[in-house]
């Protein structure tokens, strides 16, 4: 860990570490998109509809702020790939569902996840737990940060 002052520390973290962190984040999960046949979007698009269960195509546009006509082609490639299929809503038969295949999306991604659990699972095992409650606090702050900030930018022209 570096020494320096608060202000250096700061730099530090929330300058160039952070940026190199986003980035090797990024390029695991383009690299796991990849190995899936797919791109990066519809990758983080099949992890959205495995944390939310079967949701409009509208709801997913809403979620990650692409267009319909968007979504839509994400759609068509994870159905393509077999990790999503379309429902016609039994409520509004305008209104589609999406339903991910989490079956296979399991059989594909688990063990690429399994091997990265392992890895995570021995990095923290370094730490007290004192010291894990406060990375949990900084990574939950974080992303509320970050959504906020994406916010922002959505709103101002």
């Amino acid at each position: 860990m570096s020494t320096g002052t608060r202000e250096e520390l700061l730099q530090h973290l929330t300058g160039s570490l952070m940026q190199e962190y986003s980035l090797r984040v990024i390029l695991f999960h383009q690299t796991v998109a990849e190995k899936l046949g797919l791109n990066v979007t519809d990758h983080k698009c099949l992890g959205l509809l495995a944390n939310t269960g079967p949701i409009t195509a509208g709801r997913l546009s809403e979620l990650t702020g692409l267009s319909t006509g968007a979504i839509t082609t994400v759609i068509d490639r994870l159905e393509k790939a077999g990790f999503a299929r379309r429902e016609r809503d039994p409520k509004d038969r305008r209104r589609v569902i999406v339903r991910p295949l989490m079956e296979k999306a399991e059989q594909k991604i688990g063990p690429i996840f399994e091997s990265l659990q392992q890895s995570m699972n021995q990095l923290c095992s370094r730490y007290q737990d004192e010291e894990l409650e406060l990375l949990i606090d900084f990574l939950q702050q974080s992303m509320r940060v970050m959504e906020e900030e994406s916010d922002r930018l959505k709103n101002t022209r």
